[in-house]
C-alpha cells in the first residue's frame, strides 16, 4: 500500500519529469526557430550563379525587347502600314512587361521564383514563335506584344529580388553586374538580329529568337530558394491561419468553411505581401518613380533624330546610341561598386537620388548642345548616371520595405513605369510638333527628373528631423521599447521575452526558480 511519503515522492518525480519533458520541447522548439531564421544573406557563393541568371534574364527580356525595334522597317514594309501602327507592337510588350509585372511577384511568392521564370520563359517564346507565322499586325500584337510582354513579366521582377535575398554587403555590385546584362545584350544582339534578318527573313529571326528566349527556363533552374531570417510571418497570422486549417480538417471540402478559409489565408497572405504599401516612405518612392520613369525615356527615341537636326551625320548619330550604350553599363558596374564601399554604403539612398538629379540637368543642358563635341560628352555623363540608377532602384527598393517584399515592392516599382513609358514618347513627339524645336521636350523631361530627385531628398529630410523626436518618445514612453526602422513598425523585444519567461514558469510550477 503506497503512504503519503510515496504519493509525495511519486508527484514530485512526475512533475520532474513533466518539467524536464516541457523544457526539452521548449529547447527544441526554439532550436527549430534559430535553425528556420539564422540564415543571412551568402554574399556570394551560390550568389554569383543567381547573378549570372539575372544576368540572362536581363539580356532575354530587356536586351530582346530593345531588339524587336530592329523589325520596325521589316514589319512595314511587309504589311504595309504606317509608322504609328507598326510602333505599337515595340509599345506594347514594353508596357505589358511592366503592367504585369506584380503578377510576376505574385506567381513566384506562391509558387517559387522558378517555376514563376520557366513559366514566363515558354510563354515568352510561344509569343516568339507564333509571331513567326503572324499574317497580320494584330497577330503580332496578340503573339509578339502581349503574350511575350506576359512571359517577360512572369521572369524580370522575380529574377531581381532573388539578387537581393543572396546579397547584403555586396547587394550594389551583384545588382550592378546584373542588370548590365541589358546593355551588353544590346550591344552584341543588334548586330546579330540584324544578321538573321537579311539571312532568314523577319519570320526566320523571330523564329531563331524565340529559341533564344527558351534559356530563360535555364535561368529559372538556378534560381535556388533560400530563407531568410525576416522571412517568417508574424506568430498571429501563423496561429489564425493555422486554427481554421485545424478546423477545416474536419469539414467537407465543399463546405462554406473550408472556403471562408482559403479566403481568410489568401487574405492575409495578400495584406502580409503587399503591406509595404501603407509605409509612407514607400508612396513617396512610387510617385519619384512616377516622374522618373517620365523622363528617361524619351531620350532613347529622340537623340537620334535631335542630332540629325543639329547637322550631324547618321553614323555619327549612331554612334552617340553606341556610346550611350555602352557607357551605361559601364554605371551599372562602377556606380554599384563605388556604393559598395564602406565610405558610400550608409548613402546610396543619396546616391540614387543624386544621379537622377545629374540626369535631369544633363536633359537641361541639352538643347544648348548643337555638334558632335558637345553631344559626346553629354551621351557619356548622362548613359553613366543613367546606369547608375538603374542599379540603385532594387538596392533602395530593399531599404525601404526589406528584403521579405522586395519581389513584390518590385512588382509594383516595375508597374508604375509602365504609363510613363507608354504616354512620355508621344507627348514629347506632339510638343517637338507644336513647337518646332526640341527645347520643350527636353526641358519637360529634364524637370521631371530633377522634381523626382528633389521629393526624394525632400523626403529623407523630414524622415531625419522627425526620428531623433520619435526615438525621445519611444524611450519616455517605456525604456524597454526597442525602435526598430525598417518601415514604421515598433516591437517591443525585451517586454516580449519577459512576458514568455513569466508564462513558461507559471506553467512550470512555482518551485522553479528561472535564475
Amino acid at each position: 500500500m503506497l503512504t503519503g511519503r510515496h504519493w509525495a515522492a511519486d508527484s514530485s518525480k512526475i512533475i520532474t519529469c513533466c518539467w524536464n519533458i516541457g523544457k526539452e520541447e521548449k529547447q527544441e522548439t526554439m532550436a527549430k526557430v534559430n535553425r528556420a531564421g539564422s540564415t543571412y544573406p551568402p554574399d556570394g557563393g551560390w550568389g554569383w550563379m543567381i547573378v549570372a541568371g539575372c544576368f540572362l534574364v536581363t539580356i532575354c527580356t530587356r536586351a530582346v525587347t530593345r531588339c524587336i525595334s530592329i523589325f520596325f522597317v521589316e514589319f512595314q514594309t511587309y504589311f504595309g502600314q504606317d509608322y504609328a501602327q507598326t510602333a505599337w507592337i515595340h509599345s506594347i510588350v514594353d508596357c505589358v512587361t511592366m503592367l504585369c509585372a506584380p503578377l510576376g511577384s505574385v506567381v513566384s511568392n506562391h509558387l517559387s521564383c522558378q517555376v514563376g521564370i520557366m513559366l514566363g520563359g515558354l510563354l515568352a517564346s510561344t509569343g516568339f514563335i507564333l509571331g513567326s507565322f503572324a499574317t497580320s499586325l494584330k497577330h503580332l500584337y496578340l503573339t509578339l506584344g502581349v503574350l511575350t510582354g506576359l512571359g517577360f513579366a512572369l521572369c524580370y521582377s522575380p529574377a531581381i529580388a532573388m539578387v537581393g535575398k543572396y546579397f547584403s554587403r555586396r547587394k550594389a555590385l551583384a545588382y550592378g553586374i546584373a542588370m548590365s546584362g541589358s546593355g551588353i545584350g544590346t550591344f552584341v544582339l543588334a548586330p546579330v538580329v540584324q544578321l538573321l534578318i537579311e539571312e532568314f527573313s523577319w519570320q526566320g529571326a523571330l523564329l531563331i529568337l524565340g529559341g533564344f528566349v527558351l534559356n530563360l527556363c535555364v535561368c529559372g533552374a538556378l534560381m535556388r530558394p533560400i530563407t531568410l531570417k525576416e522571412d517568417h510571418s508574424s506568430p498571429e497570422q501563423n496561429r489564425v491561419c493555422r486554427t481554421q486549417k485545424e478546423d477545416c480538417k474536419q469539414a467537407s471540402p465543399y463546405s462554406s468553411l473550408t472556403k471562408e478559409w482559403a479566403k481568410t489565408c489568401l487574405c492575409c497572405s495578400l495584406q502580409q505581401e503587399y503591406n509595404f504599401l501603407l509605409m509612407s516612405d514607400f508612396v513617396v518612392f512610387a510617385v519619384s518613380v512616377l516622374f522618373m520613369a517620365y523622363g528617361c525615356s524619351p531620350l532613347f527615341v529622340y537623340l537620334v533624330p535631335y542630332a540629325l537636326s543639329v547637322g550631324v551625320s547618321h553614323q555619327q548619330a549612331a554612334f552617340l546610341m553606341s556610346i550611350l550604350g555602352v557607357i551605361d553599363i559601364i554605371g551599372n558596374i562602377t556606380f554599384g561598386w563605388l556604393t559598395d564601399r564602406r565610405c558610400l554604403k550608409s548613402y546610396r539612398y543619396i546616391c540614387y537620388l543624386f544621379a537622377i538629379g545629374l540626369d535631369g540637368l544633363c536633359y537641361l543642358c541639352l538643347p544648348m548642345l548643337r555638334s558632335l563635341p558637345l553631344l559626346v560628352p553629354f551621351s557619356c555623363t548622362f548613359g553613366y548616371f543613367d546606369g547608375a540608377y538603374v542599379t540603385l532602384i532594387p538596392v533602395v527598393t530593399a531599404e525601404i520595405v526589406g528584403t521579405t517584399s522586395l519581389s513584390s515592392a518590385l512588382g509594383v516599382v516595375y508597374f508604375l513605369h509602365a504609363v510613363p513609358y507608354l504616354v512620355s514618347p508621344p507627348i514629347a513627339g506632339w510638343l517637338v510638333d507644336t513647337t518646332d524645336s526640341y527645347t520643350a521636350a527636353f526641358l519637360l523631361c529634364g524637370f521631371s527628373m530633377i522634381f523626382s530627385s528633389v521629393l526624394l531628398g525632400f523626403a529623407r529630410l523630414v524622415k531625419r528631423i522627425k526620428k531623433p523626436q520619435l526615438q525621445l518618445l519611444a524611450k519616455e514612453s517605456d525604456p524597454k521599447l526597442q525602435l526598430w526602422t525598417n518601415g514604421s513598425v515598433a516591437y517591443s523585444v525585451t517586454r516580449e521575452l519577459d512576458q514568455r519567461d513569466e508564462e513558461f514558469v507559471a506553467a512550470a510550477g512555482p518551485g522553479y526558480n528561472l535564475t
